[in-house]
């Protein structure tokens, strides 16, 4: 490499490979960021750095920046810490973009998470955060084949709730005997030896429960028609829905489709912080509590000669102006295009042609859990063609008197038309198409609590949804540096919509900081 630098070497590294963390690695200055905690080596050397946004990629910079002994300031918009990672709770108080102010209702221990909800097994950074903060996590039961699927039309299924475990297992089980009987017929265009035919059909006998006579005729795995019991009560099987029925009723319509089992992320094991998602920001918050400014609203973003400058406007309505050496912005690009800058011009492209995925939420309370002491649904979700997309049970509280149920989480078009409603207009959707699954809801129904991430001052929207046009022609400069601003949070990763996203863009932006301070960068010196 000649007279190159080793900071010349990160640079232009990390523009080739989106991120210096494999020669940061490979040059011993940091550590794989999996399941061990962030290590750097060296001192910041009391290098202010200005983190605009307090949500968790902003409060994990500034956490990892401290224990490097950079002097952070974090400027976040709201009362509160987290951005997207929200816990709505009894006496939060919202207001979305032109629309009504709501205070939450709910009982006390009973909560919402209206943003992120789930932290998948593999997700090993986000598992690190929770270990080193002491986050205890419980499970997140994404699975439940006892809930429901819902699907409104011309069918002999349609318009009546039928359990998910019916229709999984008797698809698999028909599936299984089409295979056997291609097999049989020498349909299959594979060369298969006798051998190979009899081991393929002892598969598909047990994956699709098929009977002696190679046949599908319901198993124990749908659920019995009587169940078994003491004395002389063996039990009776359930009869299998009809092939044609379940084709012609939607069940196999991408609604109805088994992504959240075949999913990577969504896989199981998963698990949830106990008390709440926002378990996480808090504790990250307490870290690098004299450091967060709330109520701050980001007025400008400025390179200059020396760094950078932000100036706001303080919760008491005063405009301020901050410098340091280097500033982390982590707004979403939605709210990042309504703010003045000199960014380049690709970073204000991108914040205006990267779009954000659209979602609604709607958190109904119960006087009763009736889904467990009726239905015997304990977390898991329930999926339906309808407007409201899908039900999802709370996993915590089990056998407790009230709960909370996601009665309406929507995405994109169904989104938009949901977040266009009243609030009252949004309970009545969710209480209405809901009741067709349940029809205890209009009986137990207590209060609601409703979001439209898109409507979501300092969000407007749930998560960035790259296209591969847009990821190849804006995501390289997102995750560059311009001057000394430094982009972070879920939409500079692969992993938009999860909190490991956010963790990873956090750790790579530290690095790259970390790398040119540490290299004899020129160092800015606040007068403050």
């Amino acid at each position: 490499m000649g007279n190159i630098t080793r900071r010349t070497f990160l640079h232009r590294f990390s523009v080739l490979a989106g991120s210096s963390y494999p020669a940061m690695m490979a040059l011993g200055l940091m550590k794989k960021a999996s399941a061990h905690p962030f290590q750097l080596q060296g001192s910041g050397q009391d290098t202010r750095v200005i983190i605009v946004g307090g949500g968790l990629a902003g409060l994990t910079a500034a956490y990892e920046l401290k224990k490097l002994g950079y002097h952070c300031t974090i400027l976040e918009a709201r009362n509160r810490p987290g951005g997207r990672v929200w816990t709505v709770r009894g006496g939060t108080e919202e207001t979305e973009v032109g629309g009504e102010t709501q205070q939450c209702a709910f009982d006390q221990g009973q909560y919402l998470n209206a943003g992120a909800a789930r932290i998948p097994h593999h997700h090993e950074i986000s598992l690190q955060y929770c270990r080193e903060l002491g986050v205890p996590l419980e499970i997140f039961n994404n699975v439940n084949e006892n809930a429901y699927l819902y699907t409104e039309g011309n069918g002999p299924l349609s318009n009546k709730p039928v359990r998910i475990k019916e229709i999984s297992h008797d698809m698999r089980g028909y599936m299984c005997e089409f295979v056997e009987k291609a097999i049989h017929q020498d349909a299959l265009d594979l060369p298969l030896t006798q051998e190979d035919k009899e081991k393929l059909i002892e598969y598909f006998r047990v994956e699709g429960g098929l009977n002696p006579d190679l046949l599908y005729k319901g198993s124990d795995r749908r659920g019995y028609q009587v169940a078994p019991g003491a004395g002389d009560q063996p039990g009776e099987y359930a009869d299998p829905h009809r092939f044609m029925d379940m084709l012609h009723s939607g069940f196999m319509d991408p609604a109805m489709s088994n992504l959240p089992v075949y999913t990577l992320d969504l896989q199981m094991t998963l698990f949830q912080p106990v008390g709440g998602m926002d378990k996480i920001p808090f504790a990250l918050a307490a870290k690098v509590q004299d450091v967060i400014e709330y109520g701050a609203l980001v007025q400008e973003i400025m390179k200059t000669e020396e760094g950078a400058r932000v100036v706001y406007k303080n919760k008491e309505g005063e405009m301020k102006e901050i410098s340091g050496a280097y500033c982390i912005c982590t707004l979403p690009l939605p709210v990042l295009s309504q703010v003045k800058s000199n960014l380049s011009s690709n970073i204000q492209r991108a914040s205006d042609f990267v779009e954000y995925k659209k979602a609604c939420k709607v958190g109904l309370q119960f006087k009763r859990r009736f889904w467990e002491e009726d239905d015997g649904i304990y977390g898991g979700i329930s999926r339906t063609s309808q407007d409201i997309t899908q039900i999802m049970y709370p996993n915590y509280d089990y056998l407790g008197q009230k709960g909370i149920v996601k009665g309406l989480y929507n995405f994109s078009e169904k989104a938009l038309a949901t977040g266009n409603l009243s609030l009252k207009a949004r309970e009545e959707q969710a209480l209405d198409q809901g009741s067709k699954i349940h029809p205890q809801y209009q009986k137990e129904f207590d209060n609601a609590f409703s979001l439209a991430w898109h409507k979501i001052p300092h969000s407007l929207g749930g998560w960035a949804e790259y296209t591969e046009a847009t990821r190849q022609r804006f995501y390289p400069d997102l995750i560059q540096p311009d001057g000394n601003v430094y982009l972070a949070g879920e939409h500079t990763s692969y992993h938009t919509a999860w909190m490991a996203g956010a963790f990873q863009s956090a750790r790579r932006t530290v690095a790259q900081i970390h790398a040119r301070v540490t290299e004899g960068a020129v160092q800015y010196q606040s007068n403050e």
